[in-house]
């Protein structure tokens, strides 16, 4: 991921709604969707999940509550 948005959200929201708010947020400053969004385990249940083309991964470097979101490359591109 060359560059990332890190979103706080501590509202009674759904975590899907939390995504998609920080996804359309991605794509205002960035001019293109994210495909990856890393959360504290805690908030997925320690496993990765799919939110429409968004890809939530669990890393304990993330706080609960934060969302890093941005574009994962495929292995070999640059």
């Amino acid at each position: 991921m060359r560059e990332g948005l890190l979103w706080f959200d501590d509202t009674v929201r759904s975590l899907t709604d939390k995504v998609v708010r920080a996804a359309d947020r991605y794509q205002q400053k960035y001019g293109h969707t994210p495909n990856v969004c890393y959360v504290h385990p805690t908030m997925i249940d320690n496993q990765e999940t799919q939110l429409g083309a968004v890809r939530l991964l669990p890393t304990r470097t993330v706080l609960p509550n934060h969302f890093w979101l941005g574009v994962l490359e495929a292995k070999g591109s640059s």
